[in-house]
């Protein structure tokens, strides 16, 4: 079922107060305030290095017959829908992940160049999961990726639940869906991670991910992409602080036999 985002000024404010709402009230009236954010405002927000811009889709925009993806890559104009939570989130993304977003841009229309608008390629398929719902996940510890490997939920979220918080185990959420779903506190979330091995020091990620995206080694197939329940992790779900729930939360899924997952980049 397409899940439909509750409505401004109905939302719980404790999913504002909880990952990953709370790494994105800057500026907070965004999401909290009366009113949406217009396109101009979004537009005075863009980094120097940002020359792409919101612009407001309306039915003009769209009659000039170019798919969303080359509209971008042509004009730099990203067709956003007005008091929208989705495209809300979709411009914060740009905001802060402007390379990434910019990369993901260039394979789509590099795939629409030869597969056309009407048939979509496995790479568009893999880069669609991953701007929807993509997480971008560092670790410093390699018995954490056995544990991941094997689908054992219970062992990566609760008898390693302190990896999560030690810095063992780091990620960022790219994936706009995956913020909009999260206005629903009690929704349990699955994103589709990207994995990196560092040593010490894991800074970069997101860069090395952009870089790896624009050179097409990523994100060829979505079977590349680990489902990561985020609902797992120490304060994503109300009821994660309880063993009971990572031993039978609908989200945790066994792997499907055959499955195998890339090995990750190192940082």
């Amino acid at each position: 079922m397409r899940y439909v985002a509750p409505a401004r000024g109905t939302i719980d404010p404790a999913a504002f107060a909880r990952l990953p709402l709370s790494d994105w009230q800057a500026p907070s009236e965004w999401l909290l305030g009366e009113h949406w954010p217009s396109i101009d405002m979004l537009n005075a927000a863009r980094p120097a290095t940002m020359h792409e811009r919101f612009v407001a889709q309306t039915l003009a925009l769209l009659e000039d017959g170019q798919h969303y993806e080359q509209r971008i890559a042509a004009a730099g104009e990203i067709a956003t829908r007005e008091s929208n939570w989705h495209d809300l989130f979709n411009a914060a993304m740009w905001l802060r992940h402007t390379a990434l977003k910019r990369a993901l841009n260039a394979q789509q229309v590099a795939e629409i160049a030869h597969m056309g608008t009407r048939v979509r390629s496995r790479p568009q398929y893999a880069m669609t999961h991953f701007d929807e719902a993509g997480v971008i996940v560092v670790l410093r510890d390699r018995r954490l990726l056995h544990l991941w490997d094997a689908h054992d939920w219970h062992g990566l979220f609760w008898r390693e639940r302190v990896a999560w918080l030690d810095g063992r185990a780091s990620l960022e959420v790219f994936g706009h869906a995956l913020l909009e779903h999260a206005l629903t506190p009690d929704k349990l979330l699955v994103g589709k991670a990207l994995v990196f091995l560092a040593g010490a020091d894991g800074s970069g990620a997101g860069a090395v991910c952009a870089e790896a995206i624009a050179a097409g080694r990523v994100l060829r197939d979505p079977l590349e992409l680990r489902p990561l329940p985020l609902s797992g992790i120490p304060g994503w779900h109300p009821d994660n602080g309880n063993e009971t729930f990572h031993l039978h939360a609908d989200c945790y899924q066994p792997r499907r036999a055959g499955r195998e997952y890339p090995l990750p980049s190192v940082l």
